[in-house]
């Protein structure tokens, strides 16, 4: 991975951001107990943190969102527009968190976790080891992501410096993205590009908590021509409309009555991943076939790997986004080292490729 071995000699230098005491010391012991993770400091809001960052020049900020004197959605925009550097949000698992955490990840954070690690482990160690490989995971980036992201447009020109892509009008009857760390704000670029009547049904399953999913769907119906809502058990799928899946459920879709119907349900226990991108895609692969386009986008991990395989055994055409361009190149970067892409794109030109390939 790009910047690994310039890292290995090093320690990674966080400054964490909160205005409570206590959970700043917290923190602190949590990611001092990894001799790769250093805190070189911390500020009680966002003011201090914005000088924090000019003059210790950290590798990864942690910050807490509702903090007195600036908070950390305008501390994030700040630090973007000066010092471009990897932020990680805490978050509450609440609408109105999730609300503030969307706003966040805009506003330039790369990731968010919860701030009750209870939410997300089932004992201290565990949620401390998620968070220290969390931070070192977002430490080790390409240079060219930490670009300011302007909102995407609601239309674009699709020119002809869009890459040739290996698709055509009906050889596909649906679109399926998986994606994770880096999700929202990617997928927000490659939606808001495609028209109103784009032609196929478009499936999207991001790693994200129960709570927030209705507010990212609402969020970008809200920015996209195409309509976008979570997917609920029965909803069909329909050309134009993105299904959106739930947050701590699993999708999966089944043929009912001459329609593809979604069924949304609790799934296998033993899953890491809830919504997870395989079970979908091997759902998609029964149903559709070798007529799925799936795009793998940027997050840790390998979740969508296995359900492209058996969508590619089915002759279904595979797209993932480029390192330089992923927040996290681990889901796409599995993908491709699978043999399993048929094209790596940047993100800016996935959503422009879409309309290309379908004559939208």
């Amino acid at each position: 991975m790009q910047g690994t071995q310039s890292r290995t000699a090093t320690k990674t230098r966080v400054l964490v951001v909160d205005d409570s005491g206590f959970f700043r010391r917290r923190i602190v012991e949590i990611l001092e107990a990894d001799s790769r993770l250093e805190v070189i400091g911390s500020a009680a809001n966002g003011k201090e943190a914005i000088e924090q960052v000019a003059r210790l020049k950290p590798d990864v900020v942690t910050m807490d969102i509702e903090m007195p004197v600036m908070d950390g959605i305008t501390a994030v925009r700040h630090i973007m527009a000066a010092n471009p550097l990897p932020v990680l949000m805490f978050s509450s698992l609440t609408h109105e968190g999730a609300q503030a955490t969307l706003d966040a990840l805009d506003a330039g954070a790369v990731d968010f976790l919860p701030k009750r690690f209870e939410d997300i482990a089932k004992d201290r160690e565990q949620a401390g080891q998620l968070l220290r490989n969390r931070i070192l995971a977002v430490a080790v980036r390409p240079s060219g992501s930490l670009a300011a992201r302007p909102p995407a447009p609601r239309r674009v020109a699709v020119s002809a410096a869009v890459p040739a892509v290996q698709v055509g009008r009906g050889q596909f009857q649906v679109v399926a993205i998986a994606s994770s760390t880096g999700g929202p704000v990617a997928l927000a670029q490659v939606l808001t590009v495609l028209p109103a009547e784009f032609p196929y049904p478009v499936v999207v399953v991001q790693h994200m908590p129960g709570t927030f999913t209705p507010a990212f769907a609402k969020r970008l119906d809200q920015q996209c021509a195409v309509r976008v809502r979570e997917a609920g058990d029965g909803d069909t799928l329909e050309p134009g409309t993105v299904l959106l899946a739930p947050g701590g459920r699993q999708l999966t879709f089944r043929q009912a009555g001459g329609k593809v119907q979604a069924t949304v349900s609790d799934g296998d226990a033993a899953l890491h991943y809830k919504p997870c991108a395989d079970v979908t895609f091997n759902s998609l692969a029964a149903v559709y076939g070798g007529k799925t386009l799936a795009l793998v986008l940027t997050g840790m991990g390998a979740d969508g790997r296995e359900g492209v395989r058996t969508l590619k055994q089915q002759g279904a055409t595979v797209w993932s986004q480029d390192e330089d361009s992923s927040v996290i190149y681990g889901m796409p970067m599995a993908v491709a080292e699978a043999g399993l892409t048929d094209q790596v794109l940047s993100l800016r030109d996935i959503g422009p490729s879409l309309v290309k390939a379908t004559g939208g």
